[in-house]
């Protein structure tokens, strides 16, 4: 036995709401309502399989109205009722043998994730619940029109679906009742076997379609979802930056020089106003660039002496977070120095860690290369080192 499925119920005709079409295949924005409750479903982490129990005469409006999930889902035909279509959905999962079973109604697909995960856990607790929502109305009880008493509403639940149950437990409850027609859920029937039965509070957002007054709430729910997904999309909508950043120091007397972070024992140092990290001032270069916030001389002017011998780090870790402070992203930082000596093989790894946690990303984004000049110009005759950087960076679009 292993992980959760969801059987999707939608061998139903739908009759109440007066359409052409079995009322799961009728549109809600740009797809159908059993489209949505299938999205809803494999978007869940915790949902290994889905199979969807539909009406034997529906294959090309399946086909039609669901093609891309056509290679995600199971597919098996109802029975004549819906208890008898629960049980052909159990049949087919036989050799799946799943720990869980969630049943749901198609025509509800606005079910909210939260409550799948509960259900989910309950099921693997080994208990059977279902998705549920108190009543808040007054209720009366009424005949050819005349009220003839009040109901207490103390205790009541409307059900609703997700219904999740052990597999086992379901399953045998099926087997066990003869005539499945007097039972309206499957909580019902694995209470009549003598299971007890516990809730997982829902909402009214989980309501089923049923009628032309559902129809229209439906619509107006995807409609207002749709638009806060635009908005938000408008908002989060994000732009690509490239900036590209230069520097050179000379060599002076010294015992190791500071690259990309890292201290490398050498006969000489570089010369600088901080500890002349050639390639962090490049890079630094490189994300300012990309912010169109001038070059690292802008913010740490040679001129002021607070910076005299400052580790290159901080001038990173400010232009970082530059990037953060525009809610922005960098995706991605090469680096390439240029110079004879000393060896930067033996060091790469650690100046990638380096780096990679100064900017606070993961060090598959940081590459540092290191070439030579071929014995010419000024690191061709090892007086100094030169560092070229490139960043990628990610920005809320300025539009």
């Amino acid at each position: 036995m292993s992980g959760t499925w969801a059987i999707i119920v939608a061998a139903g005709r739908g009759s109440r709401i007066g359409a052409d079409l079995p009322k799961q295949y009728l549109k809600l924005g740009d797809s159908s309502i059993l489209a949505l409750t299938l999205d809803n479903f494999l978007q869940h982490s915790n949902i290994d399989g889905v199979l969807v129990v539909t009406h034997p005469d529906d294959e090309e409006l399946f086909k039609r109205e669901c093609s891309e999930f056509a290679d995600k889902v199971h597919i098996t035909f109802g029975g004549a009722t819906r208890q008898e279509s629960v049980l052909n959905g159990l049949q087919a999962l036989e050799s799946m043998r799943p720990d869980v079973v969630l049943v749901h109604d198609a025509a509800r697909p606005f079910t909210n994730h939260d409550v799948i995960t509960k259900l989910i856990h309950a099921g693997n607790s080994g208990k059977a619940a279902i998705a549920a929502f108190p009543v808040v109305d007054s209720l009366k009880q009424v005949s050819n029109n005349i009220i003839l008493k009040n109901v207490d509403r103390n205790g009541l639940w409307h059900a609703q679906t997700p219904q999740a149950f052990p597999f086992d437990v379901i399953r045998d409850a099926h087997f066990a009742i003869e005539d499945l027609s007097n039972y309206t859920d499957d909580a019902a029937v694995a209470e009549a076997s003598g299971h007890q039965i516990s809730i997982v509070t829902s909402g009214k957002e989980n309501f089923k379609i049923t009628t032309p007054e559902d129809l229209v709430q439906a619509t107006m729910t995807i409609n207002n979802r749709q638009t806060k997904e635009y908005k938000m999309a408008k908002e989060h909508q994000m732009e690509s930056r490239t900036g590209f950043g230069y520097d050179v120091h000379c060599f002076e007397e010294g015992d190791h020089v500071t690259l990309c972070g890292v201290d490398i024992p050498h006969i000489k140092k570089l010369k600088g106003h901080s500890d002349a990290d050639v390639g962090l001032h490049a890079l630094t270069d490189a994300i300012l660039g990309a912010l169109c916030e001038g070059d690292i001389g802008t913010h740490f002017p040679p001129s002021d002496p607070q910076w005299k011998g400052a580790l290159s780090d901080q001038f990173l870790v400010f232009a970082r977070d530059r990037v953060l402070a525009r809610q922005g992203k960098i995706i991605h930082v090469d680096v390439t120095l240029v110079c004879e000596k000393p060896k930067i093989g033996p060091n790469r790894e650690l100046m990638v860690t380096k780096m990679a946690e100064i900017l606070d990303i993961n060090p598959n984004r940081v590459s540092i290369k290191a070439t030579t000049s071929e014995k010419l110009g000024f690191t061709g005759r090892e007086e100094g080192i030169a560092a070229q950087a490139v960043a990628t960076i990610q920005l809320p679009s300025a539009d």
